[in-house]
């Protein structure tokens, strides 16, 4: 090496060079599109869209049963807090579950327009010519016919278009050939059953943005109007506007239960009716509608189910000075199939002290050595067991607290003389005087209620539509089979008694038809059209 050649610096390295295998922003952008719009990626973006619905059919969602994922909360205070900062209280209104949803939808957009290309040009593309040896296919034939090769040919053509085959048009060196194919609506069916997955979360994310869902428990007899205020639970879409609420209102006039008196499913309920009288506007004409489940109450576009249904006990509660603090049906919720509910009571006008009752509601009570169950949910035996509380019930700086809480971190429970706690059981008509001149508490008779669902999903035809066009798509892909037929003439050889020898051949290109049989056909018909002198056998 020369001197010069050891003093000169060393040359600055490229800017723009890049060590092997390192990727630009560019080519890392079209290496990850590649990735989430591979067929394998929308597949396990699918299957985590389902796992991710898993927690939402496992824990009570508020959005559906406001109540039951409150009662499921107070039971699980520890895994409560992981439960919400995961927001597995609401699965399908979480950032996660959203973000699967997003992906899957572009990784299916990416999916299926390269595919519709691809079927575009495959669909427009003629037959391929015939191989040169066809008797190498898996299913094949040979036979000869006392025809002129002109003859099979026309023949076989007239009975391959007739059955719907695509032919290749005659090209030079290929008269004595015939290439056919059909079952190109195979892969239509693929692309219709990719996008109607689409529809079907359009679907479903119209309705989640521009719909609502609420709740509401009515006592029999009691109306509502469809505004924010008469709710007891309300779920918005997020581009829901309260502006869209149709004006119609309902009053639940009676509710009937027909339960099973005999039989391996006696005691059991198996029809609930509420009998409803709704206007759809203010000004309207009353209609009358026999609300049941699973036959909702269609206004508009807004829909009324009847979800759930108990009872309410009308309570009274009277304070030592004999004023009455309380009385009216108090809401208890089932807690099991019998209807044994759980419910609270708050009298807080009562003098001197506000009194809380909590206790159970047992429609058909019955007593088993000395233990209460409860034996159906007819309230043919009704009875009311409440615990008393009195004192501070946790509303004194006015906060709002749920009526089917009673805070009790400050209350002095009422005791009997030998210190256990004072338990109530009142049948309808009984009245019970408190200790120490408190007050008394009346058990007067039992009104049923009822809670209904209203939810507006502007999205669910769409949706509804995306599930027939899977429907049909799935049969086409299932049914329709791909195939292909070939056919070549020749003069047969002078030891055969002359005619034509005809070379037949079909392939399935899905795999596993049964091509044999369609080769067996296609000869039949072509050798009873030509009347054959001869046939190989």
């Amino acid at each position: 090496m020369s001197t010069d050649q050891q003093q000169r610096p060393a040359a600055a390295p490229d800017p723009g060079s890049r060590r092997a295998g390192e990727l630009d922003a560019r080519e890392l952008g079209r290496y990850v599109w590649r990735q989430l719009t591979s067929m394998r990626t929308a597949l396990v973006l699918l299957l985590l869209l389902a796992l991710a619905a898993v927690p939402g059919s496992i824990i009570p969602q508020e959005s559906v049963d406001s109540f039951g994922a409150r009662q499921w909360k107070e039971q699980h205070e520890t895994l409560t807090p992981i439960y919400e900062r995961l927001g597995l209280f609401d699965v399908y209104g979480s950032a996660w579950f959203a973000a699967v949803y997003v992906l899957l939808m572009v990784s299916l957009v990416g999916c299926i327009l390269p595919r519709t290309k691809h079927y575009w040009r495959a669909a427009r593309a003629v037959p391929p010519r015939a191989p040169r040896h066809l008797d190498r296919l898996p299913d094949h034939t040979s036979y000869v016919v006392a025809a002129t090769p002109e003859q099979v040919l026309e023949t076989a053509r007239a009975e391959l278009r007739r059955r719907r085959y695509r032919l290749r048009p005659a090209q030079d060196g290929e008269e004595l050939t015939v290439s056919a194919e059909r079952g190109y609506l195979r892969e239509a069916g693929n692309l219709l059953f990719h996008l109607s997955v689409i529809v079907v979360l359009v679907g479903f994310a119209m309705g989640g943005l521009l719909g609502y869902k609420g709740g509401v428990i009515l006592l029999e007899g009691q109306g509502f109007s469809n505004n924010l205020t008469q709710y007891d639970d309300f779920v918005p879409g997020s581009l829901f506007t309260a502006d869209e609420m149709e004006p119609f209102s309902f009053d639940v006039d009676r509710f009937d239960v027909e339960w099973l008196t005999e039989g391996p499913g006696q005691g059991q309920a198996q029809g609930f009716e509420a009998g409803l009288t709704y206007r759809t506007a203010p000004g309207e004409q009353y209609r009358t509608y026999d609300l049941r489940v699973n036959h909702p109450l269609r206004i508009g576009d807004s829909e009324v189910f009847l979800v759930g249904h108990g009872y309410a006990p009308v309570i009274t509660v009277r304070g030592g000075d004999g004023e009455v603090a309380y009385s009216g049906p108090t809401v208890f919720l089932p807690q099991d199939a019998s209807f044994f509910s759980f419910g609270v009571v708050k009298a807080l006008a009562a003098e001197p002290q506000a009194i809380g009752l909590e206790g159970f509601f047992y429609p058909f009570f019955a007593s088993l050595d000395g233990e209460p169950f409860n034996v159906m949910g007819d309230d043919q035996n009704p009875v009311v067991s409440v615990n008393v509380y009195t004192g501070d019930l946790g509303l004194e700086d006015g906060e709002s607290q749920s009526v089917y809480i009673l805070d009790k971190e400050d209350a002095t429970q009422l005791e009997r003389e030998d210190g256990r706690p004072l338990r109530l059981d009142l049948a309808v008509g009984d009245t019970v005087e408190l200790p120490d001149g408190l007050g008394s508490v009346t058990f007067e008779s039992v009104t049923p209620w009822v809670r209904v669902q209203v939810s507006q999903t502007p999205g669910k035809g769409i949706a509804l539509g995306g599930v027939v066009l899977a429907l049909v798509g799935l049969c086409g892909s299932l049914f329709i089979r791909p195939r292909r037929v070939w056919l070549r003439v020749a003069a047969a050889p002078d030891g055969e008694d002359g005619g034509t020898r005809v070379d037949l051949a079909a392939l399935d290109r899905s795999g596993g038809g049964d091509t044999a049989a369609v080769v067996d056909d296609l000869r039949l018909a072509i050798v009873e059209a030509l009347h054959p002198t001869q046939e190989d056998r």
